[in-house]
């Protein structure tokens, strides 16, 4: 199965887009939509779409595994972004052109500081020694994720430095239906990008967890398929799959063609909104394959992500949504 490779962190739509006069659904402050057309983009036709592996994008955080001060650990995205008075002349021009295109930036000064350990993502353009921002003013980036940074907590829940290990979600081998949360070795996810999501993660859609006892894990990004048919490549089709397939209760597909090029659609590209009643994922069941040896943390019950898991070794719930443990 192909992942997602943080050299590719900008991914092209299926269809060629236009730019409308609406406010955009997905960006708070863009005065423009960018909406899909019916021509389908032919990046996507050159690469075979048709015959590529649809895989559903999931709505949360990204991450990447790489090393960091010699052993394999978890970073989290982090966009160097422009200042408050580069980021308003930004918009000004945005709102005045419908367009961000011929935008003029000057790095050094109109860019917030990052962390000292942030490292720009592998596709970042350079120009003279400086990355050069996204359409979006932003440039991604990474750093690694510390368990003393409060900032951080949902993405350090996740991980055991100590053993060397993350919690992942991805489907089990005994049903297609079927996933699976189990602890996987940092060193097999390296140079992976993966997904964060849960309880605290842009508004967990997926209805992961609760206030008292948050949930959250990692999903490498290529590992869950769509189910059922093909999703259709045409515009009409597609939105008819999205608003009336319980298939399509999901915030878009990632095509994972033969040749590696990875093609994308959002629901906001079609003018569907997001998050859409129940989701597929979250409806799927789950099995917890969580064998833990307790170590000092384990000793907070409720406290520690794993060590509550561990206590649910074994068991299968009928819905990713059902998980909890007692406290």
């Amino acid at each position: 199965m192909r992942r997602l490779s943080p050299v590719q962190h900008k991914v092209p739509c299926l269809f060629l887009t236009e730019v409308t006069e609406e406010h955009s659904r997905k960006r708070l402050g863009q005065a423009f939509q960018v909406m899909a057309t019916d021509q389908v983009n032919p990046l996507a036709l050159e690469a075979h779409v048709e015959r590529a592996l649809p895989t559903e994008k999931l709505d949360g955080t990204c991450c990447y595994v790489t090393c960091y001060q010699g052993q394999p650990h978890l970073w989290a995205r982090l966009d160097r972004k422009p200042t408050k008075l580069a980021d308003k002349r930004f918009k000004k021009y945005q709102h005045g052109h419908k367009s961000f295109k011929g935008f003029s930036w000057n790095v050094e000064e109109d860019f917030r500081a990052v962390p000292e350990a942030w490292i720009p993502a592998h596709g970042v353009r350079h120009h003279e020694g400086q990355p050069v921002p996204d359409d979006h003013g932003h440039i991604p980036g990474w750093v690694p994720v510390q368990t003393e940074n409060k900032q951080y907590c949902w993405h350090s829940s996740v991980v055991d430095y100590d053993a060397g290990v993350a919690l992942v979600l991805g489907p089990g081998g005994q049903s297609p239906d079927l996933l699976e949360l189990t602890l996987v070795p940092l060193a097999d996810l390296l140079e992976q990008t993966l997904e964060l999501i849960g309880t605290n993660v842009n508004g967990n859609p997926y209805g992961m967890g609760t206030k008292k006892q948050p949930l959250h894990t990692l999903v490498s990004h290529g590992s869950v398929r769509v189910r059922g048919p093909p999703p259709p490549l045409d515009l009409r089709g597609l939105r008819s799959w999205f608003q009336e397939s319980g298939e399509g209760s999901v915030e878009g597909i990632v095509w994972h063609c033969d040749d590696g090029t990875l093609v994308k659609v959002h629901r906001h590209h079609l003018g569907l909104g997001w998050p859409d009643g129940d989701c597929s994922f979250s409806s799927r069941p789950v099995e917890v394959l969580v064998d833990r040896t307790a170590g000092p943390d384990d000793r907070l019950p409720g406290k520690n992500l794993l060590a509550s898991l561990s206590r649910l070794d074994g068991q299968r719930f009928g819905r990713l949504r059902d998980i909890r443990w007692d406290t």
